[in-house]
């Protein structure tokens, strides 16, 4: 996907590299190993079953032995010999025993497949020789691949030796996962915005049925980007459309979350998706926010309601959505003012222009997005928390992913709360906001796979 090449391109290059702490982690205690000591110890089981034989051969050969010390016996007919003096018997003991060993090294070549062989150049096969160097070509490339491969299957078994430590031809550092490792990825895990408790969480499920085990960096990555994955997997999910026409969208979000920026984005592509949109400029306080959605509306040819400035945002979302019903919009897009989670009467504005929306359509808002800006790490959980109770959000979008974000925020929020995540924005462009893919950004935020 074009869109997570670019997120992996973007998030983190300035933030705490999670990727990186990782790789220090394992380095600060851990060994370095030739990558064919790893694979030994990866695939034990097979070294174990090569030993096990080899020591049984070294015992087999005590029997043996055994059997050679009845070869004695021989020697004990030979006191039969002396009282045998007559040289008759003599003179037949000794054919006795070459005939024996003779006759046997013979019958291989006594079958005289040798003189067979003459009769073969008569239909002279070889002359047909020259031919046979055509397939020495082929024989060249019949030995080379076999190795490679039968390797790299064999890598594959152990599980991350294939993909991971296949690679270079370098050594491979590796750490014993133990309380100390595990207090360390607690604490980048805790730096990288995810909070103690995610934090606490996602580490001890790694450590289940590791613990103890040498792991390597590229290991703890793709170790932590499926823990990560799995937290994330059930809150990834497009923002749903229903009949009901307009259907109505309040976007919420603190001062410079990147809410504008975003219902334009939205708006865009609904439209291009076959949608018919109208965007309620409800930011009645900043003149620049109504400028910026009449642009967006200009580019995807969406008309944008305004009101004049300092008017009552609840009253143009009441105007919007009469019109939105008259011209039969798909979709009605409303845009508020910024206000900070902790002011409460600002709070109590957004409930009035709730409560003004019920009274057109009690089922209204449909869609309650909360737009959070990734910057503002463990503050996004007091803003969902709030925005929440004051304005029943049924969906996030996380924004500016492409700056200082630590991303880690955004595991935790769906820890936490499960609410979906629709959407990821990590630019300014029109195809910087796409859907929410968990195991892409697990990936993009760990650095596995790279």
């Amino acid at each position: 996907m074009a869109f997570f090449k670019k997120l992996k391109d973007k998030l983190f290059k300035s933030s705490s590299k999670l990727d990186e702490g990782l790789e220090a982690i394992v380095a600060d205690g851990g060994e370095e190993e030739a990558v064919e000591a790893v694979e030994a110890v990866e695939a034990g089981e097979l070294v174990v079953e090569e030993a096990g034989p080899a020591e049984g051969s070294s015992s087999e050969p005590a029997p043996v032995g055994e059997g050679v010390v009845d070869v004695p016996a021989a020697p004990v007919a030979a006191p039969d010999l002396p009282p045998a003096p007559m040289p008759e018997p003599e003179p037949d003991v000794p054919p006795a025993p070459e005939p024996e060993p003779e006759p046997d090294v013979p019958p291989a070549p006594v079958p005289e497949p040798e003189p067979d062989v003459p009769p073969a150049p008569v239909p002279e096969p070889e002359p047909d020789v020259p031919p046979a160097p055509v397939p020495e070509p082929d024989l060249p490339p019949i030995p080379v691949p076999p190795a490679p491969r039968a390797e790299e299957a064999a890598a594959k078994r152990p599980g991350f030796i294939g993909r991971m430590l296949g690679r270079g031809e370098g050594p491979v550092m590796r750490r014993v996962l133990d309380d100390d490792m595990l207090e360390s990825l607690e604490e980048l895990l805790i730096a990288a915005d995810m909070g103690v408790d995610t934090a606490l969480r996602v580490t001890a499920n790694m450590a289940e049925g590791r613990y103890g085990r040498k792991v390597s960096t590229a290991e703890i990555k793709q170790f932590l980007a499926d823990e990560i994955a799995r937290i994330m997997e059930p809150v990834a999910r497009p923002m749903p459309l229903y009949p009901t026409r307009p259907q109505v969208v309040l976007v919420v979000g603190v001062n410079g979350s990147g809410k504008t920026t975003t219902i334009g984005k939205l708006a865009s592509q609904f439209k291009a998706a076959g949608k018919s949109v109208v965007i309620a400029a409800g930011d009645t306080f900043r003149a620049a926010a109504v400028e910026q959605l009449q642009v967006w509306g200009q580019r995807a040819g969406v008309p944008v309601m305004t009101a004049p400035e300092g008017s009552d945002p609840a009253s143009l979302a009441f105007d919007a959505m009469t019109k939105a019903q008259a011209d039969g919009a798909d979709l009605l897009m409303i845009d508020t003012a910024g206000r900070l989670q902790n002011r409460a009467d600002l709070m109590e504005e957004l409930s009035k222009i709730v409560r003004v929306i019920k009274k057109k359509d009690p089922d209204a808002p449909h869609n309650t997005l909360l737009v959070l800006d990734a910057t503002t790490g463990q503050n996004a959980l007091s803003q969902v928390d709030t925005f929440q109770k004051m304005a029943d959000v049924s969906g996030l979008v996380m924004t500016k992913l492409d700056g200082t974000a630590k991303g880690g925020v955004l595991v935790a929020l769906a820890d936490k709360f499960g609410l979906p995540i629709h959407a990821i924005g990590v630019g300014e462009q029109i195809d910087d906001l796409d859907a929410f893919d968990p195991r892409e950004f697990a990936e993009a935020l760990t650095g596995a796979g790279a």
